[in-house]
């Protein structure tokens, strides 16, 4: 693995995990904005869960994506604030093999421009598991949508000088739907 980049975009196999106490499908906006996005870019979606916030159950959610071949990365998106039931930080911390220092706090700098010292409460993370990038961010649809546009889109694009993710994550053993381009 190393730092090549390319000129040809390389479609990702992505899941969406919106960690709630009380989203559903149909309310869920913050996770239909990162499926939407990954779509528009042209990964593909390989699964998506809502789960409460609950750190047991999103690990068993997580442990299956970062154990299946054909998931590459995580976009999750709730539990990452202060409150007594914001436990993404701690549910994903103990499965990464590495944690991606600079997402964090280049989310927080970002978001000081918009929402200034209110940025501070935000636990956003991110960290590699068996070759599987795992991006934590806060719910707000605002925030997904922030963390996207400014850090991930890029990060998930091979053609992204001088570095991005792409050639650390485990190759797909199902090839991406040639209908996309």
């Amino acid at each position: 693995m190393g730092h090549k980049i390319t000129t040809e975009f390389e479609p990702l196999h992505l899941a969406v995990l919106t960690v709630s106490d009380t989203r559903t499908l149909d309310n869920d906006t913050s996770g239909q904005l990162l499926v939407d996005n990954l779509l528009e870019e042209g990964h593909q979606l390989a699964d998506r869960k809502i789960v409460i916030d609950d750190i047991y159950q999103i690990r068993a959610i997580l442990s299956n994506w970062i154990a299946d071949g054909d998931v590459q990365g995580v976009l999750i998106t709730g539990g990452t604030g202060f409150t007594q039931r914001d436990s993404t930080p701690e549910a994903v911390r103990p499965l990464l093999d590495k944690e991606v220092d600079g997402f964090g706090e280049l989310f927080r700098q970002i978001s000081y421009e918009q929402i200034g010292t209110s940025t501070i409460q935000s636990r956003a993370i991110a960290g590699l598991a068996n070759g599987v990038i795992i991006f934590c961010m806060p719910g707000s649809t605002n925030a997904c949508h922030t963390a996207w546009e400014s850090i991930i889109r890029p990060q998930l694009d091979a053609r992204q000088g001088p570095c991005n993710f792409v050639n650390e994550l485990k190759r797909s053993v199902t090839p991406a739907c040639s209908s996309r381009g």
